[in-house]
């Protein structure tokens, strides 16, 4: 297996009827709630959609990506398209960095000079890292053979060929938040001989926590946690409901309508970052529109909300571990876990709550995060080869 090098160059024709879709977006008859309780108000979605067709320069932010070494691997019939930048110096060591929903690889390319070039931004330069950013299968660049969406376990199995097969790395770390904070779990546990630590920015939803009865031996953070998380799911989960049963009755909306497709995206962003619905005091437009235009322009809508369907019908359960975890939380995610059930269930050797930041934290806190990531993985360089 070898990779190939890939540049972006989405057709003109693609660009040409997203234009005219936003031009004649038709509008819902709506009330006047300019609050986020019943949805994306259309005070809110009405600009951005004018953004994207007035302003938003997709061109543009295609010759940014470009400038990023792209490359794509054909990996058990797979096309796998990642981002492969070395890092500055002789100590670099691997590291392999996955994404979530609702976002794409653009989730860490803020991270990359912060991480390959430390000491140009005040750190040390023995702290650097080649820095891996696969696309997940079934999100923007990466599709699978038969269009069938795959598990966790089994993204696990294409990242560890990826690094060892692809590009010759025997040992390396990881990284993940979201569904890639499951992909990374999963590397840790299939493959703990090849991976030295992984660093996370959560453990999704403790089911297990929230299945138990005898609540008297838990502590106060995980009862407290228990009782944010029925609230989570009284109110938040129903996305998560859709995609994990009915993904492709959803797609013909969403696949059909970039304003509808941008209200299911920015959503998650909004929510997930504060819930202040304050979205460019996290973000910039740029960032929120390059990755809806991702999804619109590869047409990943269903690949990649099935995900969610895959893995609550096949994933197999998560083994146990002794691979060293970092975690830091940030306090606007979606449901920062008990630092006691993580103890209890993983290899704990770090553990940072931040000042500020959400499920995105490494778009909304690139210098934050990355100083959290360099710091981990000092412990474990030596062990590196």
């Amino acid at each position: 297996m070898k990779a190939e090098r890939f540049v972006i160059d989405i057709p003109q024709s693609q660009l040409d009827d997203l234009d005219r879709r936003l031009t004649e977006t038709r509008w819902p008859r709506t009330s006047n709630d300019d609050s986020w309780g019943k949805g994306v108000p259309s005070q809110f979605l009405k600009p951005l959609i004018e953004y994207w067709h007035d302003r938003f320069n997709w061109r543009e932010q295609e010759a940014s990506l470009n400038q990023l070494p792209h490359f794509c691997a054909e990996i058990e019939g797979h096309r796998i398209h990642f981002i492969h930048v070395r890092g500055k110096g002789k100590s670099a060591i691997p590291l392999i960095m996955t994404h979530g929903w609702p976002d794409s690889f653009t989730r860490y390319t803020k991270l990359i000079p912060f991480l390959t070039d430390p000491a140009r931004y005040g750190g040390l330069e023995s702290d650097t890292f080649d820095v891996i950013i696969p696309s997940v299968p079934g999100f923007v660049f990466s599709q699978t053979h038969s269009g069938q969406s795959l598990n966790n376990a089994e993204v696990a199995r294409l990242w560890f060929r990826l690094m060892t097969e692809v590009l010759g790395y025997q040992s390396f770390c990881a990284a993940g938040g979201d569904i890639g904070s499951g992909i990374t779990r999963y590397l840790a546990s299939l493959y703990p001989s090849h991976i030295r630590a992984i660093h996370l920015t959560d453990v999704g939803i403790l089911r297990e926590l929230l299945s138990l009865k005898d609540t008297e031996y838990m502590t106060k953070e995980e009862q407290l946690y228990r009782s944010r998380a029925s609230a989570w799911f009284a109110e938040e989960s129903a996305y998560m409901a859709l995609q994990a049963t009915r993904p492709r009755t959803l797609a013909y909306a969403l696949n059909d309508s970039p304003a509808g497709l941008a209200a299911w995206i920015t959503e998650k962003y909004v929510a997930w970052s504060g819930g202040d619905g304050d979205l460019f005091s996290h973000f910039s437009p740029e960032d929120i529109l390059t990755n809806i235009s991702l999804y619109w322009l590869t047409d990943s809508t269903e690949t990649a909300a099935a995900m969610y369907r895959q893995n609550a019908r096949t994933l197999p359960a998560l083994t146990t571990t002794s691979v060293p975890v970092g975690l830091c939380c940030f306090p606007s995610d979606i449901l920062p876990p008990p630092k006691s059930w993580v103890e209890k269930h993983y290899n704990l050797c770090h553990w940072t709550e931040m000042p500020r930041g959400g499920h995105f934290a490494a778009m909304e806190e690139p210098a934050l995060y990355a100083e959290d990531v360099k710091l981990f993985f000092r412990t474990y360089r030596s062990a590196i080869g």
